[in-house]
């Protein structure tokens, strides 16, 4: 049997990793600063991650959500302690586009309405509603297009206030870093309004929060910046620093009902301790900070360089523009460098997604590699 090819591959084939570098089955080094979609927040083989599920794994690694599980109890407590979203409930599942998708079905259900509004450059997930909700033609199959999904500008507040007077939407959903799409964000205004929107016309606001999440941005959700209290919260990635996690915090608004919403393995045993390893990670080694420095090194760095014509992003999520499409300088960083890096819709935008450990030296290698190429 052949695999489904729908991956285009790099020849890499890596068969150990710690902390932000990867090692191919020659025993090759590679700079990670892609972290596998912005998956590997606190290093890869973290040694309290790796002890963390082994522990578990002893005990117990799995059963249903048809039983009391402990482990959901004292996430969720944590994670309200760390992020500061007391006033939320948690629903676990297993990656970005199931919360996306949860997320979506839950405005469905509150406001009884059956359209969604996002914006421009959007990326949500590959499933049902989430990938409706994604602003690329080439992955909404027809099955999917019925879904009913307004996309606006990003920043254009008139437009989304048209379609909201029609009375047909249940949620807006946002990235306030776009991801896949490019790293653009909007201004606190834009968010702020957006809010003040949904509260006007009946609509729920949905912070996608699943590549920017958990320390990334800098704060532990990038809508924080911009003092906004979205409806739900998705997350996923870096919550499990490569263990399927995902989850929605879903404010005291909405009201649960049995049966309402589920998942199989989302929440199982494995998971939480995943997650609770990671939180305690980013806590003890104030990883959230060092994103805030790094960011800071990196933009001192690219200034540097007259070629990049925008650094864009915030924390450890973010994109290089150059004036030329980047695809064969990635390669050549890669193959010939050694570094990982990352694409996006945008052709000519590198983006970079390491770690959260990540340290100046590493950031020395990159720009040295990319002087030499530029």
């Amino acid at each position: 049997m052949k695999l489904f090819d729908v991956y285009p591959l790099f020849d890499v084939t890596p068969v150990q990793a710690k902390d932000v570098f990867i090692f191919d089955e020659q025993g090759v080094q590679y700079l990670d600063l892609y972290g596998g979609h912005a998956v590997i927040s606190i290093g890869h083989a973290h040694p309290k991650y790796v002890e963390g599920i082994t522990q578990q794994l002893n005990k117990l690694g799995f059963y249903s959500n048809a039983v009391k599980n402990p482990l959901q109890n004292e996430l969720a407590k944590q994670l309200a302690t760390d992020s500061g979203c007391h006033n939320y409930a948690l629903f676990l599942c297993s990656s970005g586009a199931e919360a996306n998708e949860n997320a979506l079905k839950l405005a469905s259900f509150h406001t009884n309405k059956a359209s969604v509004i996002a914006f421009q450059n959007s990326f949500h997930g590959r499933t049902s509603a989430a990938v409706a909700s994604t602003d690329n033609a080439k992955i909404i199959s027809p099955l999917n297009a019925q879904q009913k999904v307004d996309f606006h500008p990003l920043g254009d507040l008139e437009a989304v206030e048209k379609t909201l007077q029609k009375g047909e939407t249940c949620a807006i959903i946002i990235e306030c870093i776009q991801g896949v799409g490019g790293l653009d964000q909007s201004t606190t205004e834009f968010y702020k309004g957006l809010e003040e929107l949904c509260k006007q016309y009946g609509s729920l606001l949905i912070a996608d929060e699943v590549q920017s999440g958990f320390g990334r941005s800098g704060d532990f959700f990038a809508f924080q910046k911009h003092g906004i209290t979205p409806h739900i919260i998705s997350m996923a990635k870096g919550m499990g620093n490569g263990f399927p996690v995902g989850g929605i915090l879903i404010h005291s608004d909405i009201k649960a009902s049995y049966g309402l919403l589920g998942t199989t393995f989302g929440g199982n045993h494995l998971a939480c301790a995943a997650s609770l390893s990671v939180l305690e990670v980013l806590k003890n080694q104030d990883l959230m900070q060092n994103a805030q420095q790094m960011e800071l090194y990196f933009r001192q760095l690219a200034e540097d360089i007259p070629q990049i014509l925008q650094f864009k992003g915030r924390g450890l999520m973010l994109g290089l523009e150059f004036e030329f499409p980047v695809s064969k300088l990635r390669k050549t960083l890669l193959f010939k460098h050694k570094i990982f890096t990352g694409s996006s819709k945008n052709p000519n935008l590198i983006r970079i997604l390491p770690p959260l450990t990540i340290q100046k030296e590493h950031i020395d290698a990159f720009f040295s590699a990319l002087k030499q190429e530029l």
